[in-house]
């Protein structure tokens, strides 16, 4: 019951920025102890419901930029194939995903200022997305957690227009890396279901909430928080 309402509050937390929310469950899925490949495969999943209404929130209020999304998409798809298709042994995964943990955890505790927005040059664009992608095959995240600070940092977006391009980055990644996943793992019907639901109801909230108000610093923190925990865990058990 436990990991069923994390799981609801994490789609919640991630929805509200534009994010699918994998990291988050993969930080959940690891307190627990669940198997590595049953950790990828399963963010994976819960990342599409919840990316798809966020970007559906976000593309209702405006902030969807298709110049942005398309260079970043063109070269992650298949990168997120590829890096699905790589294997790793389940302590070079924990350690990439604990360092990629740690990305977001820094990325939550910096605040970027929002300034004069620059263009984006597609080839850097498709360039980028393709390292991301690559990253988000292997570990099995859409790469949000990347993308975003990036595209605020470098000024390419503003906070809500990298949401909005975020989250259908996600979306697409996830997809990608769910089709170049070499085996198929079976997971208790019963016990994915209750996950599904828990992430959906708590990404509809999220999405809406989000796409209509600013993100809150506490959120951030106790989100923060957490994904430090599980960074620790992974890195250093």
């Amino acid at each position: 019951m436990e990991l069923i309402v994390l799981l609801g509050i994490m789609a919640f937390l991630y929805a509200s920025v534009g994010h699918g929310g994998a990291s988050g469950y993969l930080a959940v899925m690891a307190l627990f102890a669940i198997a590595p490949p049953v950790m990828k495969q399963t963010a994976l999943l819960l990342n599409l419901g919840v990316s798809m209404m966020s970007f559906i929130a976000f593309y209702r209020q405006g902030f969807f930029k298709w110049k942005l999304f398309w260079p970043f998409a063109l070269g992650s798809i298949p990168a997120a194939f590829m890096g699905a298709r790589i294997p790793l042994t389940d302590s070079t995964y924990k350690q990439i995903l604990g360092a990629c943990l740690i990305l977001a955890v820094v990325r939550m505790l910096i605040s970027l200022k929002e300034g004069t927005l620059r263009h984006l040059p597609a080839v850097l664009g498709v360039g980028t997305g393709a390292v991301i992608g690559l990253l988000s095959g292997m570990i099995g995240i859409g790469g949000g957690i990347v993308l975003s600070p990036l595209l605020l940092l470098f000024r390419w977006a503003s906070l809500k227009e990298a949401a909005a391009v975020s989250a259908l980055f996600i979306f697409v990644n996830s997809v990608s890396g769910l089709a170049g996943l070499k085996t198929w793992i079976p997971l208790d019907q019963s016990q994915i279901l209750y996950w599904l639901a828990a992430s959906l109801l708590g990404g509809f909230l999220g999405a809406r909430w989000g796409a209509a108000i600013a993100s809150n610093q506490k959120v951030k923190w106790i989100l923060a928080l957490v994904l430090l925990i599980a960074s620790v865990k992974l890195v250093l058990v």
